[in-house]
This record gives C-alpha cells, sequence and structure tokens, in this order.
C-alpha cells in the first residue's frame, strides 16, 4: 500500500484566537511559552519541553502520556513540532502545531525525523492535524530563527546535484529515481528562495508568507514522490553526522547546521557558493556557529558515516576527504572565518 500525505488544515490566525477545550498535552520550549503562553489558554494535563528527537526519549515521552489527553499541541519551533507529532502517532491523538518561527518544513510533512544509533531515522506519522500561524508572532521573532526554513528551500540546490549525480551513475532506487520535470519544479522552488531572503530576514509578513508557500509547494511535491531526494542530499548528511558533537545535551537549531552543510556541499560540486552564502546571510542564517575543527573532524569521517548509515547516494560516495581537503572546503566556503568561538 501507498500513501500519499496531504499537508495539514494551515490556519492564519491569532493566538488569542485559539479556542480549546480537549485535555492537552503541550510540548513547548522554554522561550517559545514564556512568548506566546499568556495568548492563549490550554487545558492542560501535562507539559514537557523535549529535549532531543532521539526515539528512545520520544517514546518515553508517548509512553508517560495520560491517558485522558485527547490533543497534542506543539508550541515552539522543529523539535518541538517533531515531538508532538511522534506522540500524536504513537498514542493517536490529534496533533496541533502553533510555530513561533518558520524555521523548518517539519511543521507541514507526514513525517518525523527521529535521531536513533547516531543518525536521522524518518518515522511515518502523518501530518498533524492543523497548523496555526500568527504572522505577528512570527516577525517578531529573533532574526537568527523566524525564517530559517528558507535554507529547507536552499538545501534543493544541492540536493539536486546529489540526486542528479546519482542518477548519472544509475545509482538511485527504483522508488528514488531521477525524474526531470520533479527536479525542475523543485529547482524553481529553490529559485525564489534567492528572490525573497533578504524580505524574510527583515521579517517582512509578504516576504513570510511566500516562504511559506515555498515550503508547502515543496512538501507537496516530495510527498507526491513519496521521497526527499530533490532536498536531501550531503548537505543534510553533514548535518546529521555534525549534530551529535555540538548538540550534546541540548538540541541545536537546524537552520545553524544545514546552512553551512549547503556550502560544503556546493563546494564539493564544484559551484560558486558566493550567491548561496550571501542568501542564506540575508535571510538571518547563521553561519558561525559551528567549531572549525568539529567540521574539519565531521569532513574527514563523512564518506565513511554516509555507507554505515547505508545513506542515499551522494558524491559523498566517491569522494574522500582527508585533513588538507577539509581545511581548503572550509576556506572556500567562508566557514574558516566564520566561527566566533
Amino acid at each position: 500500500m501507498t500513501t500519499i500525505h496531504a499537508l495539514p488544515k494551515i490556519e492564519i490566525m491569532p493566538l488569542t484566537s485559539i479556542r480549546e477545550t480537549r485535555p492537552t498535552a503541550l510540548l513547548t520550549g522554554r522561550t517559545a511559552w514564556a512568548t506566546v503562553g499568556s495568548m492563549f489558554d490550554l487545558p492542560l494535563v501535562v507539559q514537557a519541553e523535549p529535549h532531543t528527537a532521539s526515539r528512545p526519549f520520544l517514546d518515553s515521552l508517548a509512553d508517560g502520556l495520560p491517558e485522558y489527553v485527547q490533543v497534542v499541541y506543539a508550541v515552539g519551533g522543529g523539535l518541538v513540532c517533531d515531538a508532538a507529532k511522534y506522540i500524536g502517532y504513537k498514542r493517536h491523538l490529534p496533533v496541533v502545531v502553533v510555530p513561533t518561527v518558520l524555521s523548518v518544513d517539519g511543521f507541514f510533512t507526514g513525517i518525523v525525523a527521529t535521531r536513533d544509533k547516531g543518525t536521522v531515522v524518518y518515522q511515518d506519522t502523518g501530518p498533524a492535524q492543523t497548523v496555526v500561524i500568527d504572522w505577528d508572532v512570527v516577525r517578531s521573532a529573533p532574526a537568527q530563527f523566524r525564517g530559517t526554513g528558507i535554507a529547507e528551500i536552499l538545501s534543493i540546490v544541492t540536493g539536486l546535484l546529489d540526486w542528479r549525480y546519482a542518477a548519472e551513475r544509475n545509482r538511485n532506487t527504483e522508488q528514488e529515481r531521477y525524474q526531470p520535470w520533479a527536479a525542475q519544479l523543485a529547482a524553481g522552488i529553490a529559485q525564489q528562495a534567492f528572490k525573497i531572503a533578504k524580505a524574510v530576514g527583515e521579517g517582512r509578513v509578504e516576504a513570510l508568507r511566500n516562504l511559506l508557500d515555498l515550503i508547502c509547494v515543496e512538501v507537496q511535491l516530495t510527498n507526491q514522490l513519496g521521497h526527499n531526494r530533490p532536498q536531501e542530499g550531503s548537505e543534510q548528511f553533514f548535518a546529521y553526522a555534525i549534530e551529535p558533537t555540538v548538540a550534546r545535551e541540548r538540541g541545536v537549531p537546524f537552520a545553524d547546521l544545514i546552512g553551512p552543510g549547503i556550502l560544503l556541499s556546493a563546494a564539493l560540486h564544484g559551484q560558486d557558493v558566493a550567491p548561496l552564502r550571501q542568501t542564506l546571510l540575508s535571510a538571518g542564517i547563521p553561519l558561525d556557529r559551528l567549531n572549525s575543527q568539529d567540521i574539519i573532524t565531521t569532513l574527514k569521517v563523512l564518506p565513511s558515516y554516509v555507507r554505515q548509515h547505508n545513506l542515499p547516494y551522494s558524491i559523498l560516495n566517491d569522494t574522500d576527504i582527508n585533513e588538507q581537503k577539509a581545511y581548503d572546503l572550509l576556506t572556500t566556503t567562508g566557514l574558516s572565518l566564520s566561527f566566533h568561538g
């Protein structure tokens, strides 16, 4: 059986208009809840602040949910959204997502990127029932968070390079075969991201609405295809590999990982990284959050990492990265100059 997920219902309205009567489990972050928690009332049964998307941790949250909970709310960013969708899936409950930032496409997907045995493992959960967006809340978020979902769109640039690279070597699976029409549609989505990045970084609602549209079209395309190859390649694999090192006890914003990953992947493919770098920075995506030595260490093991975890075929499968090559990549992308320490 094949399931093609739809988008969740998206309600664009003030958070003060939320009226919830069902006994609620809330997944949120401290900062997000401090910012918006006074805007609406939830009949809370239990509240948690997840710090990781590891599968055992998410299972423990789902198993500990009181029986009389009738709905799960996620208020905040991508991590709390994933946790809520996973718990809703495990306990057969509807999920309502309230993004305080437009940071990831996971608000709208039917999958959750759990962490298991050192890498990302997707769990098909189905989409949230409803996503509620208050533009006043999103545009008021700190610039380094509010529109970082644009990195998900820009990852199409390098994702397509790897998808085509694998196709040229006959290394895509039949399910993930390269389809030119899909690649062309995805490229068009990515092209629009370059045009709106500056206005997204400035918090303009019109640009943030355009970003929402691009994310939703990207999600619909990958839903239809049944895989993420148009926007998941070596840039994402870098993020997966470095995350355990930099996350330590707390999660890190995915854009802090995927932004540098996009630049490194583009450099591996011999592309000019300058337009991508400028676009990421203008959208508010930080490129200075990763330690240079952590990047070098991760790059050196990245080819073996993708083979060990049987990740989709990419340029990394045919690349050896020694100390010098890693340093050259750091220099080419400008990441060697970015870290603040």
